[in-house]
């Protein structure tokens, strides 16, 4: 989304810093269709939330209706064939009791219908942050709505995700780089292919970039985002059945994504519950194997009888190879 645009300024801006643009298709911007700055068309933000009522009128009225969106994006599409058009969701992708959806809380039987509406879905969801009691620290919601949003979206369409990279509006409490690192993985992991930084910050100040202003959080992307583009090659093959099954004494469920690059073998792998446990993986690949090196990790593991173990922290993740 460009703010009151997009302008003649803003894409020459964007393509000086090779930064490419997905805003909405309005007048202005079909004067630059001819653009290749632009990448994608979006529908207005979170349409599955309730939606504000008309000026003069306080409260909350229906979220848009799944039938418009479908029709919005056959305008869309008409208009302009050669470009995808992008939708984001709400909370309600992963929490059906979600009070934003005002009317259509509880009826997640309303997100087939909205994603027909796009060629790219994508949902965002907090925990680290959130001020309700069921999702507060449970960093799983966003493992959990990537699931569902796959299983909605089918084999054709592309699955992205946000990602909290700001307090927002929790003055108590703002996410760790080891929060946002799990929860960039869980999605990759579940199939996400795309991820959204949400860097606002609106109490106890508005801060529009705040993530640019927060030297922790800023060197922990950065880190995560390097790490993620040299294992683009690995994360951009096709995964396969994993042959690794992964138990817990302490039955903490694990999350794996297994790769083959290059005549290697990449298992990656998240703990799933704010806990910890020692996680045994074995796998038959495991017995032409002495041991495993650990990316970003200086150290590696070893391998006795076809099996390796390795300790995990609350929703830390290992990334093998």
């Amino acid at each position: 989304g460009l703010y009151r645009g997009p302008t003649t300024e803003q894409l020459d801006t964007l393509a000086k810093e090779g930064m490419r643009v997905i805003c909405h298709q309005n007048q202005r911007a079909l004067g630059f269709t001819n653009n290749p700055i632009i990448i994608a068309w979006m529908h207005g933000d979170e349409p599955d939330n309730a939606q504000p009522l008309p000026a003069g009128q306080k409260g909350w009225g229906p979220p848009i209706l799944p039938s418009k969106i479908q029709a919005d994006y056959q305008k869309i599409r008409a208009t302009d064939p050669t470009r995808p058009v992008f939708l984001n969701l709400g909370q309600g992708v992963a929490w059906d009791n979600y009070i934003g959806r005002g009317v259509r809380r509880n009826h997640p039987e309303d997100y087939p219908e909205y994603v027909k509406g796009a060629d790219i879905v994508s949902f965002d969801i907090y925990p680290a942050v959130h001020d309700h009691k069921d999702i507060a620290g449970k960093l799983e919601f966003v493992a959990h709505g990537v699931e569902r949003l796959r299983k909605w979206a089918g084999p054709n369409r592309t699955v992205w995700n946000c990602i909290e990279a700001a307090r927002i509006s929790n003055v108590e409490v703002k996410p760790t780089v080891d929060q946002i690192r799990s929860e960039v993985w869980m999605s990759l992991i579940h199939g996400s292919r795309g991820i959204i930084y949400f860097v606002h910050q609106f109490k106890p100040n508005f801060i529009e970039a705040s993530l640019l202003q927060d030297p922790d959080l800023l060197e922990g992307v950065t880190r995560l985002n390097a790490q993620i583009t040299q294992l683009a090659p690995i994360l951009n093959s096709p995964t396969i059945d994993s042959r690794f099954t992964a138990t817990s004494s302490e039955n903490l469920p694990i999350a794996t994504m297994h790769k083959q690059h290059l005549g290697t073998n990449y298992l990656f792998a998240v703990a799933m519950e704010n806990r910890s446990g020692e996680i045994s993986f074995k796998s038959p690949e495991l017995s032409k194997i002495s041991n495993i090196e650990l990316i970003g990790e200086a150290r590696s593991v070893k391998i006795s009888a076809g099996e390796f173990r390795d300790q995990f922290k609350p929703y830390e993740v290992h990334l093998y190879r």
